[in-house]
């Protein structure tokens, strides 16, 4: 079998790439008996089948490429149906006053008809700038429906950055903010002021028409950046992946400076590329300054990111300097043949002025970097260790829910829906890698795109498995879809190529009617109205809430924390006491304690309706935090007094007589 194989096929660089990966597949396996983990579950499963369809790739015997398109007609049709799909989604919502189930359904069925175009329309009917609007359309329609049908804003961070911004717009000075690390990074809220003043809108609607309209136009960098490598069908492709993933549309709703920080990083990663694959000048370095610059005064976490992908690009430069592809040409047919880039000096300009910027950064009575160095440090002699797997990801939230109670099938299955869109286009990445590290493919620029999701990759996946999520693994992935999505397409393209027919078509349905309706329903892109809303908070309020988060301010007069005794803390549910507290409604708020079948022991307390119904979350005995549904009665107790209510939301306090 062997000297079968070496005969069809000898062992190269991709070849033995694969095997390893196929090897690597089955040793991750019994870490399923070790640890109850989605991604210990799941992806050594992705990574075998994607090795094993990328050898079949290479040793596949036939070599017909004829694939099955699209009839003319319907061809023609579907780009007017996607548009009319769209406006009905516009109609539905309006309707429904929210995002509904329906509304997803509808919307995952719109995503595939534009990904079947993309894969199954002929060459004479495809036409990328339809393709493009479409992929455009649907990225706005999608978030500015919940926009518009959600009273105040979606998440939790932004009520902070709007608190901060509504300070400089008041005071008309960054002074107004020097108490906190965004004094230093303040691009987001100086954006969302200058917005207002020059549209002369309010500020909320000067956040939406600047970074919320940015978000969805910024898919069209991707596609800018994969047409630098590939052909317009496949950078197409990317775009839509990118465009559709959970994590990107919730950045999308939830606008926060991570969302301006990743239109950066998609900028940047652009100009990367671009003068990996063109004749520069001094111009396109000129530019990458320009947004590095820029990145660096938005985010912090964009930041390091950021700085992730210029060492991945820096070590691909090294790799073809003084490594084993330095003296190697490359297929021409497939890349451009073309010297690798110096990247040295853009790498010390990044990592000089991040430090000195962070140095400079008020954060908890230090400087930004001591801080973060200090939690760290504290991290790593404390809690990190081999498979001391921290909380925080959907699929252990679920599994924490569930504790104490035998789950239900669909308590079992969430975790997995939620992740279903990321597999695969995990898959269809691990594909694109093996592809571009034959040698005769090697370059670069998709080095750069291998090395920075692989390391990614690392801190969103692998650190959290020993305890250390210190670098806030939710933040990358996002950033992290960038060069999956372009490898994907890639991985994709290959095995179009190299596979027979039928086994290509079966991958390329499979991906067309799974992976967009994964991504929209995924909790990450219905955040302010869960589909499964007994399973995942909803970070968003309806008027009745934020009416009463005005009235508990208003009846307090905002006191400062320090002015509130510790007998005297709020108490509610989480996510409901984030808005309280960020508000300046009543800043000593925290998430209250509710035994398991028991009451709570605490005087001032918020009830609101969604605790009964929906997911929220409460600490239990020992301080772990779980999804409960609660009643009335076992927040507010026979010794409380209601001081405040408005039909959802109720505030109980001691009362006189006790």
């Amino acid at each position: 079998m062997y000297n079968k194989i070496s005969q069809l096929r000898p062992f190269r660089l991709d070849t033995v790439a694969a095997i390893i990966g196929l090897l690597l597949a089955l040793t991750l396996l019994p870490l399923r008996l070790v640890a109850s983990q989605i991604y210990l579950n799941t992806v050594p499963f992705v990574l075998g089948t994607a090795c094993a369809l990328y050898l079949l790739a290479l040793y596949q015997r036939d070599t017909t490429t004829a694939l099955p398109r699209l009839p003319r007609p319907v061809a023609m049709t579907l780009p007017s149906v996607v548009l009319a799909g769209l406006g009905a989604l516009v109609v539905l919502t309006v309707l429904q006053g929210a995002r509904t189930p329906v509304f997803f359904a509808v919307a995952s069925v719109l995503a595939t008809l534009v990904v079947a175009q993309i894969l199954f329309t002929s060459e004479e009917e495809f036409n990328r700038r339809l393709l493009l609007l479409q992929i455009v359309l649907f990225a706005l329609v999608f978030r500015f429906t919940a926009l518009y049908a959600t009273p105040g804003y979606i998440g939790i961070d932004v009520w902070t950055h709007m608190e901060f911004v509504e300070a400089i717009y008041a005071e008309e000075s960054l002074s107004a903010i020097s108490h906190d690390k965004h004094y230093a990074s303040p691009f987001y809220h100086l954006l969302v002021v200058a917005s207002s003043l020059l549209l002369d809108v309010p500020l909320r609607l000067g956040l939406y028409l600047s970074v919320g309209v940015l978000m969805p136009l910024s898919v069209l960098l991707v596609y800018a950046t994969t047409n630098l490598l590939i052909s317009e069908r496949w950078a197409v492709l990317a775009t839509a992946l990118f465009a559709l993933a959970s994590h990107v549309s919730m950045w999308g709703l939830h606008l926060i400076p991570t969302s301006l920080g990743l239109v950066f990083f998609l900028a940047i990663l652009y100009a990367l590329i671009r003068v990996m694959r063109i004749e520069y000048t001094m111009r396109d370095f000129s530019l990458l300054i320009l947004l590095s610059v820029a990145v660096i005064l938005t985010h912090q976490v964009s930041t390091f990111i950021t700085l992730v992908l210029l060492l991945a690009a820096f070590v691909a430069q090294v790799v073809f300097v003084v490594g084993p592809f330095g003296l190697t040409r490359l297929d021409t047919s497939v890349f451009r043949a073309k010297k690798p880039v110096n990247l040295i000096g853009l790498v010390v300009f990044n990592f000089g002025l991040t430090i000195f910027v962070w140095s400079l950064t008020p954060y908890r009575e230090q400087s930004f970097l001591a801080t973060v160095l200090s939690f760290f440090t504290q991290t790593l002699e404390e809690s990190a260790g081999f498979l001391n797997i921290a909380s925080g990801s959907t699929g252990d939230e679920a599994a924490e829910a569930g504790a104490g109670a035998a789950p239900t099938l669909l308590e079992q299955a969430v975790p997995y829906i939620d992740a279903l869109g990321f597999l695969f286009l995990l898959g269809a990445t691990f594909a694109g890698c093996l592809y571009v590290v034959h040698r005769r493919r090697a370059e670069q620029s998709v080095f750069t795109l291998l090395l920075a999701a692989a390391i990614m990759l690392v801190f969103v996946l692998v650190l959290p498995m020993f305890g250390i999520r210190n670098f806030i693994p939710t933040r990358w992935f996002a950033f992290l879809y960038a060069p999956m999505a372009i490898l994907g397409a890639i991985g994709l393209r290959t095995l179009v190529r190299g596979l027979s027919p039928r086994v290509v078509v079966s991958v390329l349905l499979l991906f067309a009617l799974i992976y967009p309706g994964a991504m929209l329903f995924a909790v990450e892109s219905n955040a302010e109205n869960p589909v499964f809303s007994d399973q995942h908070e909803q970070l968003a309020y309806n008027e009745a809430e934020l009416a009463a988060v005005s009235s508990i301010g208003d009846l307090t007069g905002g006191p400062d924390g320090q002015d509130i005794r510790p007998d005297q803390q709020l108490h509610t549910d989480h996510p409901y006491q984030t808005v309280i507290s960020r508000t300046g409604a009543y800043p000593s708020t925290t998430t209250a304690t509710v035994p398991d079948d028991g009451v709570a022991d605490h005087e001032y307390v918020v009830y609101r309706a969604e605790q009964s119904t929906d997911a929220t979350y409460f600490n239990d005995e020992n301080g772990e935090g779980r999804i409960e549904q609660v009643s009335q009665d076992r927040l507010c107790q026979p010794h409380h007094a209601t001081v405040y209510t408005n039909g959802e939301v109720t505030m109980c306090t001691p009362s006189p007589a006790t």
